[in-house]
C-alpha cells in the first residue's frame, strides 16, 4: 500500500476541484477555508488560555475615593 498523498493523487483532486468550482471560485474557497482554520486555531488557543490558574490573572481593583474637605 503506497502513500496516500502522492503527487498524482493531488493533481487528480486539483483537477476535479477545478472542474467542479471553476478557476474564479477556487481562490475564494481557499481564502474561506484558511480563515476558518485560523479562527478554529485561535478558538482552541483561547480554550487552553482559560485553563491557567487564578494566581496568574491580574485583578484590577478601583482606587478608594478620597474624601474632600
Amino acid at each position: 500500500m503506497g502513500e496516500l498523498f502522492q503527487p498524482m493523487h493531488l493533481l487528480i483532486v486539483g483537477g476535479i476541484l477545478l472542474v467542479l468550482f471553476g478557476g474564479k471560485k477556487l481562490p475564494e474557497l481557499g481564502k474561506g477555508l484558511g480563515e476558518g482554520l485560523r479562527g478554529f486555531k485561535d478558538g482552541m488557543k483561547g480554550v487552553t488560555d482559560d485553563d491557567k490558574p487564578a494566581d496568574s490573572a491580574h485583578i484590577v481593583t478601583p482606587k478608594a475615593e478620597e474624601s474632600v474637605k
